[in-house]
């Protein structure tokens, strides 16, 4: 296991809970898990591929219109 957390003198199991938790959320390895739990076909890839660029796309339309004040 890569995030082996040692207990830290005087701290809490609450805390130290909380450390390997954010060790572990920052690492992606449980959203990379996440995604590939069920085969997803490559069209249904591409297609989701794409759709995130329309959408990071209509936003960066969005932050460039507020900041020309429309």
């Amino acid at each position: 296991m890569p995030f082996a957390a040692e207990r830290k003198e005087g701290e809490s199991f609450q805390s130290l809970l909380r450390r390997f938790n954010r060790k572990v959320q920052q690492s992606g390895i449980l959203s990379t898990a996440r995604k590939k739990r069920f085969y997803e076909k490559p069209k249904t890839k591409r297609e989701a591929l794409e759709e995130a660029l329309r959408n990071k796309e209509k936003q960066q339309l969005k932050v460039k219109k507020l900041r020309c004040g429309f």
